[in-house]
This record gives C-alpha cells, structure tokens and sequence, in this order.
C-alpha cells in the first residue's frame, strides 16, 4: 500500500511537472485562446483588433478585456502577410515644433489608437523636396497617409493620391477627400474688429507662399479691407517662426500702418517681441492680431488671435482615412471648420 501511494504521487508530481513544462513550451496566447476564453471565433478576436466597426461595441470590449487578462499582443506582422494589412498610417506635417501641429498629432494618435493602428510621424521642416521624401519611403510600411499643410504642387498631390489612400488637411484640391480650417473667417472678423478700432491703414504679414492657408487668409484680409475702405499692405515673412516676426517689424514699421494681421501666432509673437526692442508697445503703438490662437493667452500682453481647430481637423482627417481603408472607396469628401476672432489684449 505505501508503494502504491509513493507511486501515485510520483506519477501526480511528474504530470504536474509535465504540464508546467508544457505551459513554458506554449509562450505567449494565442488568437485561438483568446476565442476560447471569451467564448467567440477566432474571426471575432480578429475584428475586434482590425474591424471593430464590424462588431457589436460590447462584444470589442469583452474580447479586448479577455485579451488583456490573457495578456495576448495581435501580431501585426501576421496580419499584414496574410491581409495585405499592416496597421499603420502616416501622418505628415511641415514643422512639428509648431504649437498648431501637436495638438492635432494628438488628435490623430488618439483615434486611430482605437482602431489598433500606429501613427508613423513625418516633419518635413517646410520643404516639398522632405515631403516627397518621406511620403514615397512611408507608402510601403502604411496602409494610407494624412497631409497637412502640404508645400507639394497639386499634381504630386494627385499622383500620391492615386497610389495610396489620402487625405489632405488645409489644402483644398478637388476629388481628394480634405479637411479645411477656415481662417478666412476669422481673419474677416479681425480686420472689422480692427476698423471699428479706428485703424485705416493695415498690413498682413504673409507665410509660406506655397501654404493654402496663407493664400486664404491674405485673401481675406484683403477682401475685408477693400470692402471696409482701408488701406492694405502685404510684409512678407515667409517662414512662421518667432525670429521670422522679430525681422519683419523694420518693413512693417516703415508701411505705418497701425494695425497688423500675422500669418500665425509665432510670427505675431515675434513681432510683439522686435516692436518692444524698438521701445513700442501693442496696442498702444499699433495693433497685433495673430492666427491659430496657440500662444495667444501666453503671450506679453495676451494676443488678440483666430481661433484654433487644429485638434477638431486631426479627429476628423483620421476618421476620413479609417473610412477609406474599411470600405475601400474614395469619396470627395470636403469637411470646412469654420473660425472666429478671439480679442485680448493686443487690440484693445
């Protein structure tokens, strides 16, 4: 009898061992484990991670929580050989270390997190020759790409359009799905603002001349003051930096205009900062609008500026983009977010 129990716990103690032995052989958990656990098919994990829409939203939520437990990763890999699919899109932009930008790179990263795909993130430092760069190394490893502000001629546009999916964000080209800040808007507000003030005689300092946006807001800026009697000049800044505006205010003194519309808040805080180093004052001296409202609060005084929706056009670009790889087709979709002025301090 004792041999017999030494046996039975002998052979008790090796199955344990085996089946431990066998749980390290297994490594990490599997599409079919996971099925398993939360009592679906294996198609049903596989839509939770890639097709969520395809799904009920409490059936993504008890697989993605059944997952969690588990511990189990999609292999992203595996799906792109076996779907053509690999997860992840591109998003593009001119300056990355412009405050209008992260909030929209946020905003992107956000949603397509909840569709389980990676955002790969390209600066091209406001030259066409990095954005062609870049937006012919990233096709191969995405799925579709997200353009904003785009520098590239329409036709290049096109021709990457129709290779890969595309959406444009801030430049308007017919057929291409875009997502489109209407400054235009808000700059018409500013230059009313500015009349009423009392200015007649105003500049616009310019960006980049390939920016849509700055075509549109030079346009209003003109249009507004051609309806309203002022008298409008053009300073040219080119690039929308802080040092940019700190070398205007010489060009933009000698106009003596008494009202100013920036291209974009950096620009309109550098100005603020050339007509301090030249003992003025806004708006006691003159008066400064920017645009984009991204540093218009922290700024010395606080700046009048048109408001930002950069986050709203990043929410919306990627939900267009997702649109497109679920149902394969391209719409010529056109989404405009319309703009307002913010007054602070710089006008008053």
């Amino acid at each position: 009898m004792g041999t017999l129990r030494r046996g039975r716990s002998c052979c008790k103690a090796e199955g344990e061992a085996s089946l431990a032995h066998r749980k390290e052989r297994t490594g990490p958990p599997t599409i079919s484990q996971v099925a398993a656990a939360a009592g679906v098919d294996r198609s049903s994990v596989s839509r939770a991670f890639s097709r969520p829409e395809l799904l009920r939203p409490e059936t993504v939520a008890h697989v993605k929580a059944v997952a969690l437990k588990l511990g189990y990763v999609p292999n992203h890999s595996a799906r792109a050989l076996s779907t053509g699919r690999h997860g992840n899109v591109a998003l593009i932009v001119p300056d990355v270390a412009n405050p209008f930008f992260p909030p929209l790179i946020r905003a992107v990263q956000n949603e397509a997190e909840r569709y389980d795909f990676c955002v790969f993130l390209g600066n091209t430092d406001e030259g066409g020759r990095q954005e062609e760069k870049l937006l012919e190394r990233l096709s191969g490893q995405v799925e579709g790409m997200l353009l904003a502000s785009p520098r590239l001629p329409e036709e290049r546009i096109r021709a990457h359009a129709a290779r890969k999916p595309l959406v444009l964000i801030n430049r308007d080209v017919k057929g291409i799905p875009r997502v489109l800040i209407d400054s235009g808007s808000g700059v018409a507000e500013a230059v009313a603002h500015l009349a009423e003030l009392g200015h007649s005689r105003i500049v616009y300092v310019s960006g980049p001349a390939a920016s849509w946006s700055n075509k549109e807001r030079r346009a209003a800026v003109k249009k507004s003051a051609a309806e309203l009697g002022l008298e409008m000049t053009v300073v040219p800044a080119q690039v929308p930096s802080f040092e940019a505006g700190r070398r205007v205010v010489p060009q933009l003194l000698a106009t003596k205009a008494t009202g100013v519309v920036a291209f974009d808040d950096l620009i309109a805080q550098g100005i603020l900062a050339g007509l301090r180093a030249q003992g003025l004052r806004a708006p006691a001296d003159i008066a400064v609008v920017g645009c984009d409202d991204v540093l218009g609060a922290a700024t010395d005084p606080p700046l009048t500026t048109v408001s930002n929706r950069s986050s709203e056009a990043g929410k919306v670009a990627i939900s267009l983009l997702l649109d497109m790889l679920n149902t394969g087709g391209v719409r010529d979709a056109r989404y405009v977010l319309e703009t307002h002025l913010v007054v602070r301090d710089t006008t008053r």
